[in-house]
């Protein structure tokens, strides 16, 4: 049976900025866009052009790309030609061979927001879409409230819709603009269009999630007939966000009866891509990734139940729906007080450390952990302190250099504009290959502000470790959790940093102490020697 082609078109560029918090430099959004087009997408959509000037630039010099790079502007307004309408005129001067205007096809919108007759909007509809067809531009119509239009009136929904299909839009794209559809009614709507006149293949999704329905409404519409499919990279969008990519690409190449039906630029080669791309605009934004993340999630595939261990280390078709290589993410054994030798076997072999199941090492690793865990350690999440606590039991953990001391002060002082700041500074004395070194570092960003003790310790930490030093100049923190185990003046603080390389490896380490900077020292040293094991570093 040939298969059907589905289109991708991604928005995170221009929809996925409409997140809160949320602005794309344009340095940033041509990483985003070299991804996407790694990726396999079909349309990326840039932006829009007249909005902001970082979109504006975005177009003025748009990336060389196999997906074509897609302008979005609005319709014409009441009482212009489509020829004299500014803001239109500033999305066809982008000169893209595609551009997507959202417009109104529902009768509420029109008449309350917009303030016009039904039939003035239809006549701005066929207007815009044969003027863009006109200029030799691959047209697309977002039917902005679709769902909601259709089921207030029907009958204008698809006068909308029809207006501009007529004048030569390339693709009816129906927006469940609120987010608020349900996938039976995604389904029986787009059948409906369908059946009007308008064919699957020239019709596309938009779909939000605010009722976390936007991946099963998009997949209602493509069973029921559509073809083009629109998404961002980890579902980020206005409010609740849009239909997540990230999950719906594997869904279409991995899972029936998608997989055996459609396909889409997007090979099964790329898709090995998909956990770097999401981590990638993590890494943008400066965000923590969403550890229960479908697919590309760092949870995704992780066993923590013995009995789930156990079951995996025979065949991991067990409890995983996919290999996760296939996404390119890998399986986790968490180590916890509840583990049992199953678990750490399959997390020893994870480590690289194969262990028979007769060694004596196994209930003294076990002991160990709940022994630690019941002082506030918790090994469930710092998978990095427990390889190198299993190490240790072993007998496999290198040395390769010696904490001496250290020491963190906080300065509070007035600047020359009379502003009270702070300053944290740091000392650390380390002894690598019998040499002692003397490192200070303040924590003094870019932007002059003190980011903190801890920033201070890992500089002054990370500033010269010798013969190490070239190992871990790719290495950085991206996350820092801190959480108060007891309560009452004996309380106990838990810290968990995670680590990042030029590798794309994420690792976690904690640090427990009723003093918080020591909790982080610990876990920071923790996390250096991890990466030096990883990277096959000798020790003296």
């Amino acid at each position: 049976m040939r298969k059907e082609r589905i289109y991708l078109y991604d928005t995170t560029l221009r929809d996925g900025q409409q997140t809160q918090g949320v602005q794309f430099s344009t340095a940033e959004k041509y990483r985003i866009a070299d991804v996407l087009d790694r990726l396999g997408v079909d349309y990326i959509e840039g932006g829009w052009p007249g909005a902001n000037p970082t979109d504006s630039e975005f177009f003025e010099a748009p990336p060389k790309t196999r997906a074509v790079i897609t302008a979005f502007g609005m319709t014409k307004r009441t009482g212009r030609s489509a020829e004299n309408d500014d803001v239109l005129a500033a999305v066809m001067n982008a000169n893209t061979p595609a551009v997507c205007l959202v417009g109104k096809s529902h009768e509420f919108h029109v008449k309350t927001a917009l303030g016009i007759t039904l039939d003035e909007n239809t006549e701005n509809l066929a207007a815009s879409f044969a003027y863009l067809v006109a200029q030799g531009r691959e047209a697309m119509y977002d039917a902005e409230h679709f769902f909601d239009g259709y089921k207030a009136n029907p009958a204008y929904a698809l006068e909308a819709v029809h207006a501009a299909y007529k004048a030569g839009a390339r693709w009816i794209v129906l927006c469940d603009t609120n987010g608020g559809s349900m996938p039976q009614e995604v389904s029986e709507i787009t059948k409906a269009v369908i059946a009007s006149g308008i064919p699957g293949d020239h019709l596309g999704i938009h779909t939000h999630n605010d009722t976390e329905n936007a991946v099963a409404n998009s997949l209602a519409a493509v069973l029921a007939g559509a073809r083009q499919v629109q998404g961002t990279l980890n579902g980020l969008g206005e409010r609740c966000g849009n239909a997540n990519l990230t999950t719906l690409i594997p869904i279409l190449l991995l899972k029936e009866p998608y997989a055996s039906q459609f396909e889409t630029g997007v090979t099964l080669e790329a898709l090995k891509g998909m956990r770097k791309a999401s981590r990638l605009l993590d890494d943008i934004l400066n965000r923590v990734p969403a550890k229960q993340a479908a697919f590309v999630g760092a949870s995704a595939f992780a066993h923590k139940a013995g009995l789930h261990a156990s079951a995996i280390a025979k065949d991991p078709s067990t409890y995983e729906h996919i290999d996760p290589a296939v996404v390119g993410n890998s399986r986790i054994v968490p180590m916890s007080n509840q583990a049992g030798q199953s678990n750490l076997r399959e997390r020893l072999l994870q480590a690289g450390l194969e262990v028979a199941r007769d060694d004596p090492a196994l209930p003294r690793i076990l002991d160990r952990i709940k022994e630690m865990e019941a002082r506030g350690y918790s090994y469930d999440t710092a998978q990095a302190s427990f390889e190198l606590l299993a190490r240790e039991e072993l007998g496999l953990l290198p040395s390769y250099f010696e904490v001496k001391r250290y020491r963190v002060t906080v300065e509070r002082r007035r600047n020359k504009r009379n502003k009270m700041v702070s300053l944290s500074e740091a000392v650390v004395v380390v002894k690598v290959n019998g040499n002692k070194v003397l490192n200070v570092s303040e924590s003094q960003g870019p932007d002059g502000r003190d980011r903190g003790p801890v920033n201070a310790l890992w500089r002054a930490l990370a500033k010269d470790l010798g013969p190490y030093q070239e190992l871990i100049e790719d290495m950085h923190l991206v996350d820092f959790k801190v959480r108060i185990t007891d309560g009452g003046t004996e309380a106990v603080t838990r810290v968990i940093i995670d680590c990042e390389d030029g590798q794309s490896r994420r690792w976690s380490t904690v640090g427990v102490s009723a003093n918080i900077v020591d909790a982080s020292f610990d876990a920071l040293v923790e996390a250096i020697n991890w990466k030096l094991i990883r990277d096959g570093a000798t020790a003296p």
